[in-house]
């Protein structure tokens, strides 16, 4: 006879089973959306966190906080598996996707200190140019219309956002496609990984290799960090495993060219973190240009869920 105290346990985890199995019934594209949307978020607040903190705390240290909270935040699902985290045929390419994640962040937290969060987020969306050449050439993945199509007018939407601040160029702009360059790059050795490895031990492997990196240049400028620079760390190191889990799940339920296009969902994100948390009230020319994305992104989604069209005659 089952215990009474573990009714409750028990319908809360068939629930929990039951909605995990109608979101993998979903379509692959609309999986990849939401968890895109989640990453995106994630992402923001983190890059918010940054900005807070850069002023006393140089980017290699949040780095290196970065990574050993969110390995914290990963303790439980190693104590799950146990052995089975760390397991991995692909080792060269998780230290080499290490190399690529932290040079992107100190990309992006450099920039963080020198244009506005805005800029580095429609500046990012460059990415997807860059990513979907890289998915053809490298993971030979179709090239259809359709997602040139919603790219470029991905894009297109990119620039309206961007277009009053583009006069002043500065160091920052460099760091961000600095950023995209490594993001493309990430985003082709994450599909490689995924074929083989579960995302938890991709976004694992990553922490331990971003912590490794970081390690040595924040010995040269080490600032003892207080209780609210610690709580700081936590949330930025529980928000970098989210970023990084959601990541690993959107590229194993999507192909590459097609999750980084769905990142443009980032946008409306973005402005909103914004203006929770700094007050920012975004200019028009971001609205309209967001506007463009997210139509260009539901289209995108769309057709990617239709079920392909019978081929023959028979």
């Amino acid at each position: 006879m089952a215990h009474p105290g573990r009714q409750p346990y028990n319908h809360i985890m068939r629930s929990r089973r039951s909605l995990s199995d109608a979101f993998d019934r979903l379509p692959a594209a609309i999986r990849a959306g939401v968890w895109m949307t989640t990453a995106g978020a994630s992402f923001t607040g983190m890059m918010a966190i940054a900005r807070i903190l850069a002023p006393e705390i140089h980017v290699f240290e949040i780095s290196l906080f970065r990574g050993l909270f969110g390995f914290f935040f990963l303790i439980p699902y190693v104590a799950r598996v146990r052995g089975r985290a760390f397991r991995t045929a692909n080792q060269r390419l998780m230290a080499a996707r290490g190399v690529v994640a932290f040079g992107t962040q100190m990309c992006l937290f450099s920039a963080a200190t020198l244009i506005p969060l805005a800029d580095i987020a429609a500046i990012n969306f460059t990415r997807p140019i860059f990513a979907t050449i890289a998915a053809i050439l490298i993971l030979h993945e179709t090239s259809l219309g359709r997602r040139w199509w919603a790219i470029a007018v991905g894009f297109a939407g990119a620039m309206i956002v961007v277009r009053p601040g583009f006069a002043d160029i500065n160091v920052g702009v460099a760091f961000v496609f600095g950023a995209v360059v490594q993001q493309s790059a990430n985003a082709v050795l994450m599909r490689y990984l995924a074929y083989s490895d579960p995302p938890d031990t991709i976004a694992l492997y990553q922490t331990v290799y971003v912590v490794l990196w970081s390690l040595i240049p924040t010995l040269f400028v080490w600032t003892t960090p207080g209780w609210e620079h610690l709580a700081w760390f936590t949330a930025i190191g529980l928000l970098g495993t989210i970023t990084q889990r959601a990541l690993a799940r959107a590229y194993v339920a999507a192909e590459a060219s097609l999750v980084v296009a769905l990142d443009f969902l980032r946008l409306p994100v973005s402005a909103l973190i914004g203006f929770v948390v700094f007050g920012q009230v975004p200019a028009i020319w971001v609205w309209l240009g967001g506007g463009v994305i997210v139509v260009s992104t539901i289209l995108l989604t769309r057709r990617e869920s239709r079920p392909a069209a019978p081929r023959g005659g028979g």
